[in-house]
């Protein structure tokens, strides 16, 4: 079983004392070292040595959602507080959970859970993106994990794709529900071939050829308006000058 490199941040020793308790009686957690000040942790957080980070909220030389904020790439993150105004912007960073003190086990058990499912989606995500497929597979259609299981999308059925942080959703034209995955928009952009898919703002990539009218600023796939973003405007018109001339 993979465990998952745990640190906990909180300037209360009592409230350390009762994470580690907890990370003991789980299998699949290792804690590597526990900080009461957050800054003393951003070098180990850094490094990338870190797959789960519990963190409390109020702390003096800064707040954990402040903390947060300074990181561009946040390991799966459990906050621990006692203060439930926060969750809401807790949950805007892209947290996994947000736990109230005094945080009962069983909760502690679900949040972690949770937080080691999106860890093995993530890596089989990760695994998937590195793994080389042949040519021709590459011509026509591509693998993603999505719900437990791996399906292979074909590129003629994809319309749009939207970015959603850490997720996307593929909508597709033979189904009414988008497939969801945990990739970001960047790695899927690195499956679709360039002369079939757009990148036309910060969280859309469009089919060109499904395209069924467009203006400057954005454009129309069935009934669904999208968006061009100002810095994708000028590719997106050398694209669509190039299909109307052919």
């Amino acid at each position: 079983m993979t465990q998952l490199r745990c640190i906990a941040i909180d300037d209360e020793p009592f409230a350390l004392e009762i994470i580690a308790d907890n990370i003991k009686q789980i299998p699949f957690l290792e804690l590597t070292a526990t900080y009461s000040d957050p800054l003393e942790a951003m070098n180990v957080l850094k490094r990338g040595q870190v797959d789960l980070l519990f963190l409390d909220i109020q702390m003096p030389t800064i707040t954990g959602l402040q903390f947060l904020r300074t990181m561009p790439d946040k390991p799966l993150t459990i906050i621990t507080t006692a203060y439930q105004q926060y969750a809401l912007d807790g949950f805007d960073l892209d947290v996994v959970d947000y736990l109230l003190k005094p945080i009962p086990f069983d909760r502690f058990q679900k949040a972690v859970a949770k937080a080691q499912e999106l860890f093995v989606l993530k890596k089989l995500s990760d695994h998937l993106l590195a793994e080389p497929k042949p040519d021709i597979e590459r011509l026509d259609s591509f693998v993603i994990y999505s719900e437990y299981k791996q399906i292979r999308i074909e590129l003629d059925d994809v319309l749009y794709v939207e970015g959603m942080k850490d997720y996307v959703k593929i909508f597709l034209q033979s189904q009414p529900r988008p497939v969801l995955t945990r990739l970001n928009l960047k790695n899927i952009q690195k499956r679709l071939p360039e002369h079939l898919f757009c990148r036309v703002h910060q969280s859309f990539i469009v089919s060109v050829k499904k395209i069924t009218a467009y203006q400057r600023t954005r454009l129309f796939i069935r009934k669904q308006e999208i968006p061009v973003g100002g810095r994708f405007v000028y590719e997106f018109e050398r694209i669509m000058a190039a299909r109307i001339l052919v």
